[in-house]
């Protein structure tokens, strides 16, 4: 394994120009699910792609965008890894805001900048490349290797479950990796077991047919406003405790291990408030920082928007209001069990006010005593020359949940981004010695998942 590293190691010094022109091809390449811009031909190309290699590579329909699904047997009774990827893109925002144009891949400072270089072409490129070399060195693979490309992930992957449950035998596997996002502040890699899920939803209130008078008006109809207020009020206290009926006691305790792994990620209040420009924290019964993002679910309002925000002063009463929120979902806790008390919620407390739903993911979480992480950190180690830092749950949301809950494996995630990539914000990035080292990390994590079958 240690030679066979070193040689993958050495073909990617000697081949950076021409790995770094490849990244650049595929980030020219729009493809905003958003926009239905330039997706499936994409989509098309990375399948290709794949297919030059050897792997059984195809478009599988969904009823969005078609997700890219390519498989290569390893030897017999080896395992099989699934790595999941997405090569939709955000869509560029204003191109003012851009150094340079977003599908026009620049270098500059040791980064590649352009809009999917990080999020998340870079990443699964590099374990694509990882892959190619294997193949060239060995003639084969050191273990069954099955892509899974998302061409919906930045719209939420809404028809990935139905999709991949389909071919569920094709997709029977040991572990699940997933590559996107960066490392941690420190620079160093993360070994991330646990997403949290989300529940994104609209609330809107009305009144009367037109804004009115607040004099002549006032008190007459009600103002959709104060309507939403005290709905939202009646969602969360001034504690921070989410009020839902039935929310918190869905959500599952975390283990011993994951408990220890928590303590060590503990951060400096004072320092994470200054990096954000706060001054203070919210209010919120969580014994610690590391709880509230990892153990509890929260509430946000993303907006609350009616009536008048321009100069001066317009005394309206107004006809309309609408709240836009999203609840992040903790372990335990399922998106659809919790959208159903949300809308009982709303049913009790404001029985006119009208609820829209747009979008969900269970949240997933893999038990840090998989067989499987240990192999992984070690081979991150063996290129990183540093143990990982292990994170019982990030933050954010992915579809993990597709192969942890639906397909039934353990899933890790391995980000390979730099801490300041820029994702979904203009001037995105891919520092360029993260993109050769997620290649190497790439390959070792295969040798060493191919070596544990022996």
């Amino acid at each position: 394994m240690a030679a066979t590293l070193a040689q993958v190691q050495g073909l990617v010094e000697k081949r950076r120009d021409e790995y770094v022109r490849r990244l650049a091809d595929y980030v020219r390449m729009p493809s905003v699910s958003a926009l239905d811009w330039g997706v499936r031909e994409t989509g098309a190309h990375i399948r290709d792609v794949l297919r030059g290699n050897g792997f059984d590579a195809r478009l599988l329909p969904t009823d969005g965008q078609p997700a890219v699904i390519a498989h290569r047997a390893g030897p017999d009774g080896s395992p099989h890894v699934v790595i999941y990827g997405h090569y939709d893109v955000q869509p560029p925002g204003e191109d003012a805001l851009w150094d340079s144009p977003p599908f026009e891949p620049d270098i500059r400072d040791g980064r590649m900048f352009g809009r999917g270089t990080a999020d998340n072409k870079g990443q699964h490129l590099a374990h694509i490349i990882a892959t190619e070399l294997l193949l060239e060195l060995n003639g084969q693979l050191p273990c069954s290797v099955t892509f899974v490309l998302d061409g919906e992930e930045e719209l939420g992957s809404p028809h990935l479950n139905e999709a991949l449950a389909g071919i569920r035998d094709e997709l029977a596997g040991d572990v699940t990796i997933v590559s996107d996002g960066p490392v941690d502040a420190s620079g160093h890699c993360q070994l991330v077991y646990g997403l949290r899920g989300i529940v994104a939803f609209e609330m809107t209130s009305t009144g009367a047919e037109r804004d009115l008078h607040s004099g002549h008006y006032g008190e007459i109809p009600p103002n959709p406003l104060w309507t939403l207020v005290h709905l939202l009020a009646s969602m969360k206290d001034a504690d921070g405790v989410v009020t839902i009926d039935g929310v918190n006691e869905l959500v599952a305790p975390m283990g011993e291990r994951e408990q220890q792994a928590m303590a060590t990620l503990e951060p400096d209040p004072d320092q994470l408030l200054a990096s954000i420009g706060a001054t203070r924290l919210a209010p919120s019964p969580a014994a610690s920082l590391v709880e509230r993002s990892m153990a509890r679910p929260t509430l946000t309002i993303n907006g609350l928007h009616g009536g008048y925000d321009g100069p001066q002063v317009k005394t309206i009463l107004p006809h309309t209001a609408t709240a836009k929120c999203d609840i992040r979902l903790v372990d335990g806790q399922d998106a659809d069990t919790v959208w159903e008390l949300v809308q009982a919620h709303v049913r009790r407390h404001a029985p006119d006010v009208q609820l829209a739903w747009h979008g969900a993911m269970h949240p997933s979480r893999t038990p840090m005593d998989t067989p499987y992480a240990e192999v992984v950190a070690g081979a991150v180690r063996s290129v990183a020359g540093a143990e990982p830092t292990h994170v019982p749950v990030a933050g954010g949301s992915l579809p993990m949940w597709v192969f942890t809950r639906t397909l039934d494996m353990p899933a890790l995630l391995l980000p390979l981004g730099n801490v300041d990539e820029a994702n979904h914000a203009p001037n995105e990035n891919f520092v360029l010695d993260r993109f050769y080292q997620g290649i190497a990390i790439s390959a070792a994590t295969l040798l060493a998942l191919g070596r544990a079958a022996d």
